[in-house]
């Protein structure tokens, strides 16, 4: 029996064994998955955060209808291994890719051993990846459809890296290339997105549409171009908006938007355009929340709140274990999974299930977030990663009364720091053996390794 009987054979045999009871079995059918996942926006470029610069009348939406998660997190702060991590619910040294960011003339690629959420939820889904992939592109088995889905249809990396082409595969067969038009590029994807989920209407499907936008170089489609007051980057924004509103309504039309469940979040912070939203630090910086906090807007008519506003904090690396609970279906076995369930946090409103989330910069923990408290442990400074409090600059941050980590309570709140730091002094223990690149912090546990710094 392939793939196609299986699932419209539905629950029967082996495919109703993977289905536990919970508290979606009330539902009649597994829900449908959407991420669409933009590249480099920012957590202050969408509704009143832009300030009228740009508009999201689409996102704005959603949210209306949906729950905005105001503390989520991306798996890293650059986008190789932020998406190792969302793909597979593990932080992304596991998965070998947790350093940089991969270059056309790289050979990395994630292993095969590595389950992701199209392979967690197979075979009672259908799956696509369409946009970026950016997890390796040499070798025979780099292809999402190696890796669990069973249509690809994007690019290898980031749409400023060179040669660039556009691929087009679908499970055991050979791939179709074509060129790629960056100005193009966002629509392309969303129609081949909508096609997906024409085709997969009568059965649920998870569909990871990773958009390339708004990564420089921001190149809108002609019909976007010129109508931000934030010049290409927002105009950028906006079509990634229309992109949005797009895919709900085609949902709506075809009467399974109450069977989906569709979220909207970013890779990580913004790159050299972009607003961080107060935050602190932007793409690529260690530590601080401008490089780490996205977007995030869950939405599901009937089920998910309407209009709420969620702290509890969550990271992209608990889609894979929150859409397994929500299938009934077991999460990959014989592999840690470093995400956890959202589903009571999404539906109810229950506090967040971590007890504190790890922030790496490339290989390196350099923050540990919990729910109210924040302890950064490295920064950057004249190109070199710093331990700060090796240095004598602890800092802790009460992230209920600033958010934009401006002012550290380390002194006031002594108790907190050796528990917090103690918990990254074992982490880094822990995660020592899989590192593929020795640690790049300055002065880690030692007297400081730099002069004393100018005024």
């Amino acid at each position: 029996m392939d793939r196609r009987d299986l699932l419209t054979s539905a629950l029967g045999g082996a495919a109703a064994a993977l289905l536990a009871p919970s508290a979606w079995a009330a539902t009649r059918r597994p829900p449908n998955f959407i991420v669409i996942q933009c590249d480099d926006m920012g957590y202050g470029d969408w509704g009143a955060a832009a300030q009228g610069a740009i508009r999201t009348p689409n996102l704005d939406r959603m949210a209306r209808q949906g729950t905005t998660m105001t503390d989520f997190y991306a798996g890293a702060n650059v986008c190789t291994p932020s998406r190792a991590a969302m793909l597979t619910g593990r932080y992304p040294v596991r998965t070998g890719l947790g350093h940089r960011v991969i270059q056309p003339n790289d050979k990395r690629v994630l292993p095969l051993s590595e389950k992701t959420i199209a392979a967690a939820l197979a075979p009672i889904y259908s799956s696509a990846l369409i946009g970026k992939w950016h997890l390796g592109h040499t070798g025979p088995d780099w292809m999402p459809t190696r890796h669990g889905f069973d249509y690809y249809y994007g690019i290898p990396y980031s749409h400023d890296m060179k040669p660039l082409a556009l691929y087009e595969a679908r499970r055991g067969a050979e791939a179709d290339t074509s060129p790629a038009d960056i100005a193009t590029l966002q629509q392309k994807f969303c129609d081949k997105a909508l096609e997906f989920i024409d085709a997969n209407r009568d059965r649920p499907f998870f569909l990871d549409l990773a958009l390339s936008a708004p990564h420089l170089p921001a190149v809108p489609h002609p019909d976007f171009h010129g109508k931000s007051a934030a010049g290409p980057y927002g105009d950028v924004i906006e079509e990634i908006d229309s992109i949005v509103g797009r895919v709900l309504t085609r949902l709506k039309a075809l009467g399974i938007a109450r069977d989906t469940l569709v979220f909207f979040t970013s890779d990580n912070g913004p790159w050299f355009e972009g607003a961080t939203g107060g935050l602190r630090q932007r793409k690529g910086g260690a530590g601080y929340d401008g490089g780490y906090r996205v977007p995030a807007i869950v939405w599901r008519p009937g089920t998910i709140p309407a209009g709420r506003r969620n702290d509890a904090i969550g990271m992209s690396i608990d889609f894979l274990p929150t859409f397994c609970a929500m299938a009934g279906v077991a999460p990959p076995a014989g592999v840690t999974i470093d995400g956890q369930d959202l589903s009571a946090t999404l539906l109810r409103g229950a506090p967040t299930p971590h007890d504190g989330l790890l922030l790496f910069d490339d290989e390196d923990v350099v923050a540990l977030r919990t729910q109210r408290w924040k302890l950064v442990t490295a920064d950057y400074y004249r190109n070199y990663l710093l331990d700060l409090p090796a240095r004598g600059y602890p800092q802790l941050y009460d992230m209920q009364k600033d958010p934009s980590e401006s002012y550290s309570v380390a002194e006031r709140h002594p108790d907190i720091v050796a528990d917090l730091t103690a918990r990254v002094d074992a982490a880094r223990a822990r995660f020592a053996p899989l590192r593929t690149q020795p640690s790049a912090i300055i002065g880690m546990r030692a007297p400081p390794a730099l002069p004393a710094a100018a005024n």
